[in-house]
């Protein structure tokens, strides 16, 4: 079966920490990965991604720095870690997966979806 299973979201103070994590099973286990998010009210933004090997990344402009998305193929398994977190990122954020070697940053080319975690991050 191919599955996507986010986790890890919750409640947080700003300047505070969580990692998201994001299980893949099947065939898309080593696929390119992408964390994307979505706040009340707004369009589904890209966050970060990691290429099938995990050696290239990239992440939104709105969270360098402060977000590391990274990989680990032997438990199939891509983290998002948020550090110095802004009541800006509450949203719920989503794992999507694709099969390519390289990395999009647009919603409509990823394939496979997980079922989300809410951020919230309070002020």
């Amino acid at each position: 079966q191919v599955q996507l299973v986010e986790s890890g979201g919750g409640l947080v103070q700003a300047g505070g920490s969580l990692r998201l994590s994001c299980v893949a099973s099947g065939s898309i286990a080593n696929y390119a990965r992408g964390w994307f998010r979505q706040a009340a009210g707004k369009e589904r933004e890209f966050v970060a991604g990691i290429n099938s090997i995990g050696g290239t990344t990239a992440s939104g402009d709105s969270v360098q720095g402060r977000f590391t998305v990274s990989r680990d193929n032997v438990k199939n398994t891509a983290y998002l870690q948020m550090n110095s977190l802004k009541p800006e990122d509450t949203a719920v954020y989503y794992c999507a997966a694709y099969l390519s070697t390289g990395l999009v940053t647009k919603a409509g080319r990823y394939e496979y979806w997980g079922q989300g975690t809410q951020v919230t991050v309070s002020s």
